[in-house]
């Protein structure tokens, strides 16, 4: 239980560290950015992967991928290495929890944690991929450019199981749905007994998509937070100028 607590946090603060360095230098300008294309401009493609972001568009704003666009997106997914570091994050929350327990300590035991969260998070991204791919569904998050905290939220929490097809038609999205249950189940295969049962991957599966649900509403409000830093720093920098 510990652990379903700490796993978003730990999330939370990747992007955390991340997102603040990237607002600053939006601070200076469309043209000092698109020369920038070093640690701040990777690190902002790798946050909106990783998040399975559509940058800060909006969803007036949506164009539907082509397939080698699609295909992209899933590389650089499996090869994005926050991936690495969450996966790294939550195999130390087993290994503190003793989950499973029949892995136990060591190099040994994290080594196998840290397998088994990977193999869970590629088995997911796989099979959305496939899915999506087949049935045109577009699982990144758009911004919903409404009014209101209320709306917005709905938006967002509506967002996590819902998909656009190539038409911008929003429907319940069996890809990411698909791609939950497979690597929630899935991963039942290699695990020990006393995480190997159907209700074990069930609970997986719910937590997954309760996290799912309230990373939708921390995306909607990103955007957000990016102007209140932006505005913070140009404050700063005047504060800071020589008078003439």
């Amino acid at each position: 239980m510990v652990g379903a607590i700490v796993r978003p946090v730990c999330s939370l603060a990747i992007f955390a560290a991340i997102w603040p360095p990237f607002a600053v230098a939006q601070n200076q300008g469309e043209e000092a950015s698109a020369k920038e294309s070093g640690p701040v401009a990777k690190s902002v493609d790798y946050l909106f992967n990783y998040l399975n972001m559509a940058g800060t568009k909006k969803t007036s704003e949506f164009q539907p991928l082509t397939q080698r666009e699609r295909t992209h997106l899933y590389y650089k997914t499996m090869v994005n290495p926050l991936g690495f570091v969450k996966a790294g994050f939550s195999g130390g929350i087993d290994q503190w929890e003793d989950k499973p327990v029949e892995w136990e300590q060591g190099a040994s035991g994290y080594g196998k944690r840290f397998a088994n969260i990977l193999g869970q998070y590629s088995i997911q991204r796989t099979v959305t991929f496939g899915l999506g791919s087949a049935l045109h569904e577009d699982n990144r998050y758009f911004n919903s450019g409404k009014q209101g905290i209320w709306p917005r939220t709905g938006y967002a929490l509506t967002s996590s199981i819902f998909a656009r097809h190539d038409d911008g038609r929003r429907a319940l999205s069996v890809s990411q749905l698909g791609g939950v249950a497979a690597g929630a189940f899935l991963s039942r295969l290699w695990q020990p007994p006393s995480q190997g049962s159907a209700g074990d991957g069930a609970v997986s599966f719910g937590l997954t998509m309760a996290s799912n649900a309230a990373f939708s509403v921390v995306k909607e409000f990103l955007p957000d937070l990016a102007q209140k830093i932006r505005k913070k720093h140009k404050k700063s920098d005047f504060a800071t100028k020589p008078s003439s």
